[in-house]
């Protein structure tokens, strides 16, 4: 899975960076996966891909706020310096490639850009229809840090935030040598100077309104990037800080991001003799250029987003001749057998939607923490109710905007009171390990219930009429299925007969 990808990057065009542990990497890979790489991949065409990735744009425009080390110039295709707007008459003509702006060379760094030119690379983006990328803050090369008084500098226009951590800081202790500004670190973690990184430190700062969510947009998305997961302890680590994580963020990715091996990208639209001069100083200190290093490629290994429940729970049960929601599962009604089951596997939110019988069924799980939706178009079929479960979805205490906080959902039929906490959990560790669009268990060859989908089949979903499940919509997308051994997946309850098969097999 590409980074632009787990980043869902075609739902904005213009993206901030902040943190330590791999930042410059993480933005100079996703704006080489941005870029359309040959002319024939120009054509209008090309530029809608599966709904599920990013588009390809003729040019992708990087800045950054701060300082960035004068050898990383040549991951862009061409370098320009910004002393004022005025200076960029010809920049607009040659909007091509990875074009890096900066302000000024000293020594072996470029000065970060300031805020008029910000504004105007924005403006840029936004006439052209072109990505913005900028890094918003400095670490000095530590895999963790926090943020000083002064920082991030992330304007307001900014529509994605990346707040970047190097989990190879774990385990180390808090000191300047590991973590930038250790002091800030210290207060906002609670630890001491000297004390060791764990997990749950880097979790407070990441977490933090001083920390790792400052100065961050209000309605901008939140990404969470740990990085430098090379390890499976690390990686496990990670894993368990993502689901902390994820009440303040929309996405929490877990990566290996590294450097390219070599460098092929020549600048241009630069004559600035600083830039020689600053190149030839860092490798006289022991500096050496990005094109001798070799790294292994990078790896995004999981996207942890939210995952809501809805369980589909408006039908008459015309056939059985009672309310199948209210049917006995081992002492309680159906209906709040499946809620209790979906809540248990940390779905969120978990979206009940009734119709028929709404009184009894709301009654039976009123005490729970689900949002029930009645649906008053229960008889036109289930797309009616599938569409009542997506309209609810709404994303507090985070930004007001559906499509940013929840990553997929996983329907739910009201008369599978079988299904465990264990399958729900599966489909959406699948579905982080690639965004998949559909997931569903696959049982002795044969599809079953319950299915995942992605956000991106949201759409077709919310089109569907009639009594129309969301099986109406597999031609349409690739199905992901999941090997599962247990049998009573194949099982629903639509005559008395299903109850008492079901329930021989619960025997």
């Amino acid at each position: 899975m590409k980074l632009s990808h787990a980043l869902r990057f075609s739902s904005s065009l213009c993206l901030a960076l902040v943190g330590a542990g791999g930042k410059t990497t993480a933005l100079f890979q996703l704006a080489r996966e941005l870029i359309a790489p040959t002319p024939s991949a120009l054509h209008p065409s090309s530029f809608s891909l599966h709904p599920s990735r990013s588009s390809l744009y003729p040019c992708v425009l990087v800045t950054a706020t701060t300082h960035l080390h004068v050898n990383q110039i040549e991951l862009a295709d061409s370098h320009w310096i910004a002393r004022k707007p005025e200076d960029f008459a010809q920049l607009e003509d040659n909007l091509r490639g990875v074009v890096l702006v900066t302000g000024l060379i000293g020594g072996d760094r470029t000065k970060g850009v300031d805020k008029s030119i910000l504004y105007w690379l924005h403006e840029v983006a936004q006439n052209r229809n072109i990505p913005l990328l900028i890094e918003a803050d400095g670490s000095r090369q530590r895999p963790l840090k926090a943020p000083a008084e002064h920082e991030p500098a992330i304007p307001e226009f900014v529509e994605t935030v990346v707040v970047v951590a190097g989990l190879s800081g774990l385990g180390k202790p808090l000191t300047a040598k590991h973590v930038h500004r250790p002091e800030i670190f210290a207060r906002l973690s609670g630890l001491e100077i000297g004390d060791t990184v764990m997990p749950e430190a880097v979790v407070s700062v990441l977490a933090h309104s001083a920390g790792g969510l400052k100065n961050i947009p209000p309605n901008a998305r939140r990404v969470a990037l740990l990085n430098q997961a090379n390890t499976p302890e690390l990686h496990a680590q990670a894993n368990r800080m993502a689901g902390q994580l994820l009440s303040c963020y929309h996405a929490v990715i877990i990566a290996s991001l590294h450097p390219p091996s070599a460098i092929c990208y020549k600048p241009t639209g630069t004559g600035h003799p600083s830039i020689a001069a600053a190149k030839s100083a860092a490798s006289a200190q022991g500096g050496h250029p990005l094109s001798a290093i070799s790294h292994p490629p990078s790896t995004i290994y999981a996207v942890h987003e939210p995952v809501a429940g809805i369980i589909l729970a408006a039908g008459a049960s015309e056939r059985l001749g009672q309310p199948k929601q209210l049917l006995d599962w081992r002492g309680q009604p159906f209906i709040r057998t499946v809620a209790q089951t979906a809540l248990a596997a940390d779905l969120s939110p978990v979206i009940v939607v009734t119709g028929s019988h709404a009184e009894q069924v709301e009654a039976a799980i009123m005490d729970l923490p689900v949002k029930i939706i009645r649906n008053r178009d229960w008889q036109s079929g289930q797309a009616s109710s599938i569409q009542a479960g997506l309209s609810a979805l709404t994303p507090a205490p985070l930004p007001p905007r559906p499509s940013l906080r929840i990553g997929a959902a996983i329907f739910l039929l009201a008369d599978q009171p079988q299904v465990t906490p264990s399958v729900l959990r599966a489909l959406v560790e699948r579905h982080s390990l690639d965004l998949s669009l559909i997931v569903a268990p696959q049982v002795q060859g044969q599809r079953a219930n319950p299915v995942l989908f992605d956000r991106v089949t949201f759409p077709d979903l919310l089109a569907l009429t009639g009594d129309v499940g969301g099986r109406g919509i597999f031609s349409k997308h690739h199905v992901t299925t999941l090997p599962w051994h247990d049998e009573s997946l194949l099982l629903d309850v639509d005559t008395p007969e299903d109850y008492k098969r079901l329930e021989g097999w619960a025997s």
